[in-house]
């Protein structure tokens, strides 16, 4: 099985702490759809056949787009690719755009699971990181979505936002799960520094809070969530029993996916390849049926610091016995003192030789994934 990605590189305005690729100017969208459109023709056999489980429009903004563009791109996927019949077809989208007419749009393109970026459901939170909606409209658009038949909603909330003390962080959740998901995603807010908030906070103008204040409100989250009975499958996501993203699960499993638009990132098992993050270079390669993108080959080493990397951040672990045979990389011989320091730190636990971040550890799992790679 595989995947295949579309990265939508357009947004309405740009959020001060988001630092993916994207533009504001709608100018060249047509031109920019037109080209994903050809790409997926010009790699129509990167996947070699697999049968393509999950597509995932991603971004940017997908639910910028028009239903004829929706359309066109999932018309081109199924005529080249094998879709099943019972693929995860996921779109992110902002709430602003989820107008009963559009969410109608959307279900009738075949989008059967909404990614939505609510963020906070707190005004002055929403106004510092430069969102386009309003709480209300958080509330309403998601209550529209399931209203529309839309049973597979994930939400996207933020914490460790300044703030006084934890309270608006719990009515965030409280409010959360008033709405009845079946998923939410959680980030800690990430200061880069080629965002506003980056360049105001080199400036004194931000202050980014304590990592013991985003750590507390970490443990918060994860005791509100275990207490409303979602099971945190990966550090970050948490869904109700059997409501796994089912395309980001797989790449977290090492399975292959073909990413397609600008900036977007493929994975065969032996490379991964990486499109020009600007518009306009993409499409002029594009209409010269070149495919504007890095490879980078793998080495055994690398394969195995990505299997580390994304099986610790799960909640099925990392299969120590694959890391040795599949990868050559005895991580109990090379790092024995290591991971009993870890163990009697209630760090981590081994089970049935699979290593398993606690909690505790989950706080500190890409300091212990650095720790445990091959360099």
């Amino acid at each position: 099985m595989s995947g295949i990605y579309l990265h939508i590189p357009f947004c309405k305005q740009a959020c001060h702490y988001c630092d993916f690729h994207f533009s504001t100017s709608m100018g060249h969208k047509e031109a920019t759809i037109q080209a994903i459109a050809r790409e997926l023709e010009l790699r129509r056999n990167y996947l070699q056949g697999q049968e393509v489980k999950t597509i995932y429009f991603g971004g940017g903004t997908p639910s910028l787009l028009t239903q004829a563009e929706l359309q066109l791109l999932l018309e081109t996927i199924k005529g080249l690719f094998i879709v099943s019949e019972d693929a995860e077809i996921t779109l992110e989208a902002n709430p602003d755009d989820l107008k009963p007419e559009k969410l109608q749009e959307l279900r009738a393109a075949g989008i059967n699971r909404l990614s939505i970026g609510l963020q906070s459901f707190h005004e002055p939170h929403l106004r510092l990181m430069n969102r386009a909606h309003n709480a209300t409209e958080s509330l309403q658009c998601v209550k529209d979505a399931q209203a529309a038949g839309f049973d597979n909603i994930t939400v996207d909330l933020i914490y460790g936002i300044p703030a006084p003390d934890h309270s608006i962080w719990l009515n965030d959740l409280e409010t959360l799960f008033s709405l009845n998901v079946q998923h939410v995603s959680c980030y800690a807010l990430t200061i880069e520094p080629d965002t506003a908030l980056g360049r105001w906070s080199k400036k004194g103008k931000f202050k980014p809070s304590e990592d013991d204040f985003t750590a507390q409100q970490f443990e918060l989250l994860l005791a509100q969530m275990a207490q409303h009975g979602f099971v945190q499958y990966e550090i970050s996501n948490f869904c109700q029993p059997g409501y796994e993203s089912r395309h980001n699960s797989n790449y977290w499993r090492g399975v292959h996916y073909l990413g397609v638009g600008p900036s977007a990132h493929s994975f065969n098992g032996h490379s991964r390849q990486y499109n020009v993050a600007n518009n306009r270079k993409y499409t002029a390669a594009i209409s010269e049926s070149i495919i504007p993108a890095e490879i980078e080959e793998l080495t055994l080493a690398d394969q195995a610091n990505d299997y580390l990397l994304t099986t610790l951040r799960t909640t099925w672990g990392c299969d120590l016995a694959v890391l040795r045979d599949k990868y050559a990389y005895d991580v109990q011989a090379s790092h024995e003192v290591y991971l009993q320091e870890l163990q009697q730190k209630g760090l981590a636990s081994i089970a049935a030789n699979v290593l398993y971040l606690t909690d505790k550890g989950k706080l500190l799992a890409d300091q212990i994934t650095l720790d445990l790679m091959l360099e």
